[in-house]
């Protein structure tokens, strides 16, 4: 995924520096603690900003240069904002042997997206990764931390628009319950 200049507000309150702190606590030199407070940051926002970067920077007294080298190293640390339901398609060669191109091509037609992209509405964000260990069930994709194995045009179909209505439901209650009597 493209490394964006996007930043986010940010905000550390006294639990998220006790959690850091007990983070960095567990090991012996700082650098050792820079893929866990990656993570923690990455749960709490949803991305990996420049300025997150520059905190982690400031608060582990590490280059922001060597911070970013292992954020960007690893595919599931993401450095640009993601959609609400990251799609992460298997593209092992056992999936490949299965036909996963043919499941990644209607996914990416279906959402009007080619893999590394989020789509218009922030809803989905696909992304390749090398296993997903269900050789057995391939093809596989994860959404989110849900998997799915043993994909057909047919299910992929069921699945994407389950998300897609689930989505729309709670936008229309959230939409319903704001609205004046």
């Amino acid at each position: 995924m493209k490394k964006k200049n996007n930043n986010v507000n940010l905000y550390l309150d006294k639990k998220d520096y006790k959690i850091i702190n007990n983070i960095i606590n567990n090991y012996e030199c700082n650098n050792a603690a820079i893929i866990e407070i990656l993570i923690f940051f990455q749960k709490k926002y949803g991305w990996i900003s420049n300025k997150i970067i520059t905190n982690i920077s400031n608060i582990l007294k590490i280059h922001p240069s060597e911070i970013d080298s292992i954020a960007t190293f690893y595919s599931q640390i993401f450095r640009s904002p993601v959609g609400k339901y990251v799609i992460k398609y298997c593209d092992s060669i056992v999936c490949y042997i299965t036909k996963y191109k043919k499941i990644l091509k209607h996914i990416e037609q279906k959402l009007k997206i080619k893999s590394g992209e989020t789509t218009s509405d922030k809803l989905f964000t696909l992304i390749p990764i090398c296993c997903l260990g269900h050789c057995e069930n391939s093809p596989v994709i994860m959404i989110n931390k849900k998997i799915y194995t043993s994909l057909s045009i047919n299910y992929i179909n069921q699945i994407l628009d389950n998300y897609i209505n689930e989505n729309y439901k709670t936008k229309s209650k959230n939409t319903s319950s704001n609205m004046a009597c």
